[in-house]
């Protein structure tokens, strides 16, 4: 029978998860909480989010180790993209955009999917780098903004530390290189529009798993 842990966090509610796929589901893994979940039996590990800052990171070698016991590592998302990406060619299974803009090289530093997070509720407290940069494509793609905002209000995020990063943050720290209509309409079409790339990468790997699951199971 299977036993699937998930390390979950800011990038997808719980609630919506378990509507996927039935899991085991912790809290953002730190550095040797994937060793723990291999002692506890786990037969898949889903990787989605994990600690950055706080606490140590997961570290590769207990990826290495979980995958040499024959237990199936999938990474997305957060963490588990930016794990994936180095650790694929061992084993660990990438999910995601993030994840293959991570291993293309387009997407380098944890800076891109880093944020804070209320730890009681899991809901974020400033947005990733990464979801900013898919927003303000999609804001110059549908006419929201022209090529000269969206590069102004891409360099103001990168500029801003990431617990920092809001929407409103960023179009403030561009200061006059966004006039004020464009600031107005721009605040006001992203409440609807923004995009959520971490929270797509999350559903991804659930679905992912779930699959896996259910080939394991029939065999």
């Amino acid at each position: 029978m299977q036993k699937i842990i998930v390390f979950l966090g800011p990038s997808l509610d719980r609630e919506a998860a378990e509507k996927i796929l039935s899991a085991d589901y912790r809290p953002p893994a730190k550095r040797g909480d994937l060793l723990a979940a291999v002692e506890d039996g786990a037969t898949i590990i889903g990787l989605i989010d994990g600690v950055f800052h706080q606490e140590s990171a997961v570290a590769h070698r207990e990826i290495l180790a979980a995958l040499k016991k024959g237990v199936r590592v999938v990474g997305s998302s957060s963490m588990g993209a930016l794990r994936a990406a180095e650790m694929d060619t061992l084993g660990m299974a990438g999910i995601g955009e993030i994840y293959h803009m991570y291993k293309s090289g387009e997407l380098e530093s944890d800076d891109e999917v880093a944020l804070v997070f209320d730890p009681s509720s899991g809901l974020a407290l400033s947005e990733p780098l990464i979801n900013i940069r898919f927003t303000l494509k999609r804001a110059k793609d549908t006419g929201i903004i022209d090529t000269a905002v969206h590069d102004a209000l891409l360099a103001s995020a990168r500029s801003v530390f990431y617990p920092q990063r809001t929407y409103r943050t960023i179009v403030l720290r561009a200061g006059d290189t966004v006039d004020t209509g464009t600031r107005k309409r721009f605040l006001t079409w992203v409440e609807t529009g923004q995009c959520d790339q971490k929270k797509e990468d999350a559903v991804a790997a659930l679905e992912y798993i779930r699959k896996i699951a259910g080939e394991k199971l029939e065999r």
